[in-house]
């Protein structure tokens, strides 16, 4: 048996800013944004160098906006890729060491609330296995 996850809905009250802050604050590659159904627009997001995707929109979930949280993003290098978003006019939460794992949090327009979780050095990952 094979399983992908590929997409994850994220509730937002206001597709075309949240579609700006993904694009434009975080990077997020701009898949595609249609309405093949009147009242369905879907709006799918790519973050940089990932398999999978996020969708906004309208129409397709009963979800509140801001209700969802703790989507994390792996980066290979958190300092780098935390002034990046800073610099892109993200609000990121300083750098938090975890017991040799980084974590910096961030919320989307609506409070949809996401971690950026820097890769798991080796030695840490092998010394809980």
């Amino acid at each position: 048996m094979e399983m992908r996850l590929e997409v994850v809905q994220v509730p937002v009250s206001d597709v075309d800013r949240a579609k700006s802050f993904y694009t434009e604050q975080l990077g997020f590659v701009l898949d595609h944004d249609v309405e093949h159904v009147p009242g369905m627009r879907v709006v799918q997001l790519t973050p940089p160098g990932s398999p999978t995707s996020i969708v906004i929109g309208t129409g397709m979930t009963a979800m509140a906006p801001g209700s969802l949280e703790g989507l994390q993003l792996v980066v290979p290098d958190m300092g780098a890729t935390r002034d990046e978003l800073v610099r892109r006019g993200a609000d990121i939460s300083e750098v938090q060491d975890m017991g040799g794992v980084l974590f910096a949090q961030f919320a989307d327009p609506d409070g949809n609330r996401w971690v950026l979780q820097g890769a798991t050095p080796p030695d840490i990952r092998d010394a809980h296995l």
